[in-house]
């Protein structure tokens, strides 16, 4: 969302996590974060887990940094002459390719990708539309992905790419439904657009009358809008969606203009993100980042982290720093990064 792009600093909760090699009846550990010495003041909402040793983060002054040895070392491998972009949201596919994107009013948004570790980068899209702002994109695989906008003629906007982010076309707008007035999306930890298998689609939103998430079946062509219970203003709404499979997914936010407000923060869907409802036990106060690792849900945002062992019915708050997004590979290594360069490890 436009008024949120430059100030917006959410706090974050992460969920339990199941333990694995513990001895019947034996204590579970709680999990921790173990920070990283990355060298650079950068605030970090873009962030993606490839496994245990690789991560790749991205943020302001056009940093982008990557770890290949489980977060001990950190490289600037950012694209060149873009100090003044800020890089919102990464998706890496393994410690060579990745691909970012910028935020911001016409030709600030843009998207690069990288086939070595960042040494070399290609400009693959330029916004050219002084009315679009891009917030986040995601992929369904390691070619087929959308990256989205902020309601342009008032639908949001959609690009997509089938070449793993060489180059970007233009969704059609005609199966999109229509946006509330001053509905957009928060470009707050590059979770504002999800996907779970080959085809399903999930978009957040807020700054309108009410905080919705839209679902699309067939790959990003037409979509369906559903209302959710949490608070929508222009500091609200929906900051993440996250999916287990295209059936489970969960969705939070709520007020970055007053981030230790309770109230509803959380909500579940069972039906692909046809319904959305509120646990009886959900983090207090905003958060930003949401990731799956199994049927486990982590929740980060400025206030600290929660964990969720169920799906997300029941939370414990194990962390009081700040971060701003939250990532977990298919493997279940999960990294958090946020503000001044605060870039963890899960340890468990």
């Amino acid at each position: 969302m436009r008024i949120a792009r430059a100030v917006l600093v959410l706090v974050g909760a992460v969920v339990p996590l199941g333990v694995t090699g513990v001895a019947s009846g034996a204590p579970c550990p709680e999990p921790s974060w173990n920070l990283s010495v990355t060298g650079t003041d950068a605030q970090f909402r873009g962030l993606d887990a490839v496994d245990g040793r690789v991560a790749w983060v991205s943020g302001t002054k056009g940093t982008v940094l990557r770890t290949t040895d489980r977060g001990r070392s950190w490289q600037q491998v950012g694209p060149p002459d873009t100090a003044t972009l800020e890089f919102r949201d990464i998706e890496a596919f393994d410690a060579d390719h990745a691909v970012t994107l910028s935020i911001g009013p016409g030709d600030t948004s843009r998207v690069y990708r990288t086939d070595d570790g960042g040494k070399h980068w290609q400009l693959a899209f330029r916004n050219a539309d002084p009315n679009a702002f891009y917030d986040c994109l995601a992929f369904f695989d390691h070619r087929r992905g959308l990256a989205m906008s902020d309601p342009v003629d008032g639908k949001f906007r959609l690009m997509a790419t089938e070449d793993g982010g060489r180059s970007w076309q233009l969704v059609p707008s005609e199966g999109m439904p229509p946006a509330l007035p001053g509905e957009a999306g928060f470009a707050a930890s590059g979770q504002c657009i999800t996907t779970a298998g080959p085809r399903d689609a999930w978009i957040a939103t807020g700054g309108g009358a009410k905080a919705r998430v839209l679902h699309s079946g067939d790959g990003g062509r037409h979509w369906q809008a559903a209302e959710t219970p949490l608070p929508s203003s222009q500091s609200a709404g929906v900051f993440s969606v996250a999916f287990r499979d295209p059936w489970h997914g969960a969705a939070i936010g709520g007020d970055y203009a007053v981030p230790d407000a309770p109230g509803v923060a959380l909500a579940l869907s069972a039906d692909r993100g046809r319904s959305w409802r509120t646990p009886a036990q959900a983090p207090v106060g905003c958060r930003s980042g949401l990731a799956w690792r199994g049927d486990s849900l982590i929740a980060v945002g400025p206030g600290g982290s929660d964990l969720s062992a169920d799906g997300g019915r029941h939370w414990t708050k194990f962390d009081a720093g700040s971060f701003d997004s939250v990532s977990c590979s298919a493997h279940g290594d999960c990294w958090a990064s946020g503000v001044k360069g605060r870039v963890a490890r899960l340890v468990r």
